[in-house]
């Protein structure tokens, strides 16, 4: 393998920020023999890119989590649909140990096992490689040795180093960005930092407005999936590059999505924060807020209230406080800075999803502000808040 370092050309804004390129020219002409990691809809997008470019692999091998109870006593199994694709598309399938612990000693099937190497020269064959997608589980040194450094590969749906960690597309969409992309990197040890492997490609994207995560993410991880594709094919005829990443402590990170994530502060959050907070993470948390009475209230489909009717300061005085609008048939809530939260569907903990006027019908005083028997409902704030 031959390394030559050349002048940094890349055009988009992240890629400028990279500080050197290094070209392989790899010593293999077969397609590749792909271990492929991963587990959603992210990754089963990305495999299906990868399984129509039959130019640049001779097998697919796919590892994914192990199937799981969930609901009440386990009576759901929930399966990976990366496995279910992946049987379909009749790829041998291999699924890691529930516990993290167990995983750090998994061991790769053959031909990418340590004993299939061991019984040739130790070197991994340059047409092996590790490809990872949304698999949500850091991958041992011991693995990663199974396979060259350069033919360790990521694909990454931010653009990088923005957005290092579990959850990009969502922080992105919390925080209200207008565009975010895609990066295939090189995977490193974990020591060396998340995410922070050296970029053989990267594209970005432009965020639609009002973009759910469903679709934003089923963009990225097409472009994701061609992004792979392209530099496969480029390593395939000896003229792939990789830029390294540098590390910028400003950066936005993006931590795995948690409860607190979830729970609203009206006033401390904008309607339009509040918006995109449910736009970002519905499909896995349920955005709520908490009542006067202590319970919480999911907020389904809220909002930003655009035609303001006059003089809603009177019947909602503070922030957090909410009352049912005929003509919108929706819950309107005031939130910080003078804006207003439409929400037409909501669930009261330990009840059904009910539309806004039917769940009013039912409105306690405990709920009302101050208690009173009529006037709006009151919120508070969480008892505990993600920093964002």
């Amino acid at each position: 393998m031959h390394v030559v370092t050349l002048p940094l050309q890349h055009t988009s804004r992240a890629c400028r920020r990279l500080n050197r390129i290094v070209r392989f020219y790899s010593s293999t002409r077969d397609p590749f023999k792909v271990l492929f990691f991963g587990r959603d809809e992210f990754s089963c997008l990305v495999l299906k890119e990868v399984l129509a470019a039959k130019d640049v692999w001779q097998s697919i091998q796919v590892v994914t989590q192990p199937d799981a109870k969930t609901g009440r006593r386990g009576s759901q199994l929930s399966i990976s649909p990366l496995k279910l694709l992946a049987e379909e598309a009749n790829l041998d399938v291999h699924t890691i140990p529930h516990a993290r612990s167990a995983f750090r000693t998994w061991q790769a099937p053959p031909p990418f096992s340590s004993e299939a190497l061991s019984n040739a020269s130790r070197t991994p064959p340059p047409e092996h490689l590790l490809v990872t997608a949304s698999f949500g589980r850091i991958l041992s040194n011991s693995l990663l040795s199974m396979f060259l450094p350069s033919r360790r590969l990521n694909v990454h749906p931010s653009l990088l180093p923005a957005y290092r960690g579990a959850a990009p597309i969502q922080h992105a969409l919390m925080d209200g960005q207008d565009e975010t992309g895609v990066c295939v990197i090189e995977m490193t040890e974990w020591k060396k930092g998340i995410d922070s492997g050296a970029i053989w490609a990267s594209e970005r994207r432009l965020i639609p407005q009002d973009a759910m995560f469903p679709a934003l993410r089923d963009t990225l991880a097409r472009t994701g999936g061609q992004l792979l594709v392209s530099v496969m094919r480029d390593m395939l005829a000896g003229k792939d590059t990789r830029a390294a990443q540098i590390d910028d402590p400003n950066a936005p990170r993006a931590p795995l999505i948690t409860a607190d994530h979830s729970m609203v502060n009206f006033e401390t959050m904008t309607a339009s924060r509040i918006a995109m907070i449910y736009r970002a993470i519905s499909h896995q948390k349920p955005v709520a807020a908490v009542l006067n009475n202590g319970r919480t209230l999911q907020l389904h489909n809220p909002s930003v209230l655009v035609d303001q009717p006059a003089d809603l300061e009177k019947p909602l005085p503070v922030e957090g406080t909410g009352i049912f609008y005929p003509p919108e048939r929706t819950l309107i809530i005031r939130c910080a800075e003078g804006t207003y939260l439409s929400v037409p569907e909501v669930r009261q903990q330990d009840r059904h999803l009910l539309k806004a006027k039917e769940w009013w019908n039912g409105v306690k005083p405990e709920m009302r502000l101050h208690g009173a028997p009529e006037g709006p409902v009151h919120f508070l704030p969480p008892t505990s808040m993600t920093t964002h």
